[in-house]
C-alpha cells in the first residue's frame, strides 16, 4: 500500500499564494509529507512496530534524503528545479552533526516535497514512485 499524496491535499492553494511561502515554510510542509509517505510505504506487510519505525528512520535521515534528491534531479522540470534551489539558499545554520552540503540536499528535497504537495499532488505521486526504497 502506497499513500496517494491527493488524498491529504487541502484545497488548492493559489499560484501567487504559493510563491510568497517561504522555501523554510515549503520544508516544514515537506518534512511532515514526506515523513507520512514512508510510514505508510513501510506499513505493508504488518510487522512490529519496531522494525517499521527503523525503516523509516533509515528514510528520512539527512543523508537518505540527500540520495533520494540526486535520484530525482533528471526527472524535475525547470520549475521543480527552482524550487530546489530556494530550498538550498535557504539553508543558514547546519546541525554540527552534518556535513552542510548534505544538509542543503535534504532541504531542498523538503522544499521540493512542500511546493508539489501544495501544487501538484500528482506530480509528487509520480516523484515518490521514482524512488527506490526497496533496497
Amino acid at each position: 500500500m502506497v499513500l496517494d499524496p491527493r488524498s491529504l491535499v487541502p484545497d488548492a492553494i493559489d499560484q501567487h499564494d504559493l510563491q510568497r511561502l517561504s522555501p523554510a515554510a515549503l520544508a516544514y510542509v515537506g518534512d511532515a509529507v514526506y515523513e507520512l509517505y514512508m510510514r505508510t510505504y513501510y506499513l505493508m506487510p504488518p510487522k512490529r512496530s519496531q522494525l517499521h519505525h527503523q525503516a523509516v528512520v533509515q528514510q528520512v535521515r539527512a543523508e537518505q534524503q540527500a540520495e533520494h534528491l540526486q535520484t530525482l534531479i533528471p526527472y524535475l522540470n525547470s520549475q521543480e528545479l527552482e524550487m530546489v534551489r530556494r530550498g538550498r539558499n535557504s539553508v543558514h545554520r547546519p546541525p554540527r552533526r552534518l556535513d552542510p552540503q548534505i544538509y542543503q540536499q535534504a532541504t531542498s528535497l523538503e522544499t521540493l516535497i512542500g511546493y508539489l504537495y501544495l501544487s501538484d499532488p500528482s506530480r509528487l505521486h509520480q516523484l515518490f514512485e521514482t524512488l527506490n526504497l526497496d533496497e
